[in-house]
């Protein structure tokens, strides 16, 4: 199938197509995202970075990835919210399989979460010891955020000198013991700490104390799960981290958004000038609570999936520009954690394994409301990367990172679970029908997944800027 090159990289034989592991240098197609706008181009490759933008019919000296005509050329999805899990808890996911189900869903970049890995990323050790685990493993590009949590504010800064993109902290239980919650006064110092070196501080918002006076109803009946997570958590929580970034100057983005009665206070937090951000997930804008069966623990979730009407208006906050990027918060677990407890929900782990997918289901949800699929791109890829400072990852630009995925419109998708590539077989979108399919992926310039098939090895542990 290939010839080596004199640089030891594998090139396609003439009249062949490109496969898992080729280096290219041209991918070409009919709609091209560039500057927002799709249109005919042909993207030259060099050096892992895009070279040179031309017409679709430029010659090309070496091989090419041709889309269809119908399919659309989109910059590689950046996901900035992974849960890898390891070292430690490498049985829920690992870099070898969270990487191998990004590549074959598009994401070209994921910025792994500081839990549940043990040890936490919350001090340079715990860092270093995230990186020896990586090393080796990975398909596609990773970065790593840090933690806040009780007790390691002299940690923090030595984090951020040592390349972790921010810190991620929760306001009530993580559901781990080692990444314990940050109270009003230790979310306040550290605000003022991470403010001081302009870091960035993500925060899992849910009020612990709201939580604490909700309803907890043991069972599989999922409404009663909805309640004892009530929009009231989110929204509290949401109030003091936008009051913290305006008491503290602190940069915070507000973590996976599932109550859309956040969104006028997230508003008038942008209209006042406050540096917040916010993020929401595919599984909150694709599943409506009504429709999810009792005793699933594979939708569960937290903050959870609420009702259809809350997921419309988080479709809307999208439009508008309230919300700034869609991301996985892919957190799987192994299938003895999601099924502790027998159907009873507040015992199962929380969390949805949605990363190969996240990105298809958007563009699904997207297309049958009318919204196109540059759009999705943006809050998927540029904005994310932005979100994090990668400027050479997620858009197709001269001088960007060569990271690339073909979506084809014209190949529907059926979820099965058991063909996943991440590590534990349950999925909230296990027997879900996507319209269209990531059919090629491309990491600085090289093939890393087309038609189902990886080649690993490729990717690379990323530092912030």
């Amino acid at each position: 199938m290939t010839t080596t090159a004199e640089s030891g990289a594998p090139v396609p034989r003439a009249g062949t197509e490109p496969v898992p592991g080729d280096l290219l240098t041209a991918v070409r197609g009919r709609q091209v995202l560039l500057d927002g706008v799709l249109r005919p181009a042909t993207l030259h490759l060099a050096d892992g970075r895009v070279s040179a933008v031309g017409p679709y019919d430029d010659p090309v000296d070496g091989p090419v990835l041709a889309a269809p005509d119908h399919a659309y050329v989109l910059p590689g999805v950046v996901d900035t919210h992974v849960h890898v899990n390891e070292p430690g808890r490498t049985a829920w996911e690992g870099f070898a399989s969270a990487t191998r189900a990004a590549a074959l869903g598009g994401v070209t970049t994921l910025v792994d979460m500081p839990l549940n890995s043990i040890p936490p990323t919350t001090t340079t050790a715990g860092l270093a010891a995230k990186r020896r685990a990586a090393t080796g493993q990975l398909s596609v590009d990773v970065a790593l955020w840090g933690g806040a949590v009780p007790g390691n504010l002299d940690d923090l800064r030595p984090l951020w000198d040592a390349g972790v993109m921010g810190f991620k902290c929760f306001l009530s239980p993580s559901g781990v013991e080692e990444f314990a919650p940050l109270g009003p006064a230790g979310f306040d110092a550290a605000l003022r700490t991470v403010a001081a070196f302009d870091g960035l501080v993500i925060v899992h918002a849910e009020d612990a104390d709201v939580l604490a006076g909700a309803p907890v109803r043991p069972g599989g009946a999922y409404r009663d799960f909805v309640a004892s997570r009530p929009h009231e958590a989110e929204t509290a929580a949401i109030a003091r981290v936008v009051a913290g970034a305006r008491t503290t100057g602190c940069r915070v983005h507000v973590l996976h958004l599932s109550s859309a009665r956040a969104l006028d206070l997230l508003a008038d937090a942008r209209a006042e000038g406050l540096p917040v951000t916010v993020e929401t997930c595919p599984h909150y804008l694709t599943f409506d609570a009504d429709r999810i069966p009792d005793a699933s623990p594979a939708h569960k979730c937290c903050p959870p999936i609420r009702d259809a009407g809350n997921r419309e208006a988080l479709w809307d906050g999208l439009r508008a520009g309230v919300i700034d990027v869609v991301v996985t918060d892919h957190s799987p677990s192994t299938a003895a954690e999601k099924l502790r407890g027998g159907g009873d929900l507040q015992q199962a782990w929380g969390g949805v394994a949605g990363l190969q997918v996240g990105f298809q289901a958007v563009a699904h949800g997207a297309a049958t409301r009318g919204i196109d699929v540059a759009d999705v791109s943006r809050w998927m890829s540029a904005s994310t990367a932005d979100l994090v400072g990668l400027a050479h990852k997620g858009r197709l630009a001269p001088g960007a990172d060569a990271d690339v995925l073909v979506l084809d419109p014209h190949v529907p998708l059926h979820v099965d679970v058991r063909a996943l590539a991440h590590r534990n077989p349950v999925s909230a979108y296990d027997g879900v029908e996507l319209s269209a399919s990531v059919t090629a992926t491309v990491l600085r310039g090289r093939v890393v997944a087309r038609d189902g098939a990886v080649t690993a090895g490729t990717g690379r542990l990323l530092s912030r800027p």
